[in-house]
């Protein structure tokens, strides 16, 4: 962990500890309260980790810092992401986001309204990407 701490821009924060995420992942959440109601939190993802399938009520945005990692929509192929990378995602699409097999990734996440959990990303299906 000490290399992406080194060239991470915001602090890496706490280890997340729920059913939603597979692997190691930490959250440091940068914005709670704004006039936008648009949460922003750093995750960070060690290799391999990643979150269950998803959807958000309004939509999240994306914006990668550091490192590369997945993100797929349903029923879509694969993006591989790395630093600068911003993604859009619309109003209850149901997606997923984690790092890469052999690299740690960290993006910002903009998340305004409700998310709504899903079922986990199966290990035989991450590893086809």
């Amino acid at each position: 962990m000490a290399s992406i701490e080194k060239n991470a821009i915001f602090p890496i924060g706490e280890l997340i500890e729920n059913e939603y995420f597979f692997g190691t992942a930490y959250l440091k959440m940068l914005l709670t309260d704004s006039a936008l109601n648009a949460p922003i939190g750093n995750v960070t993802f060690e290799p391999g980790a990643r979150n269950n399938w998803h959807t958000h009520a309004a939509g999240q945005i994306l914006l990668v810092t550091a490192g590369e990692g997945w993100y797929q929509e349903e029923g879509k192929s694969g993006q591989l992401l790395k630093a600068g990378d911003v993604v859009n995602i619309p109003a209850d699409v149901k997606h997923w986001h984690g790092a890469v097999k052999d690299s740690w990734f960290v993006h910002l996440a903009l998340t305004p309204g409700e998310t709504t959990w899903l079922e986990p990303v199966t290990e035989k299906y991450y590893q086809q990407l």
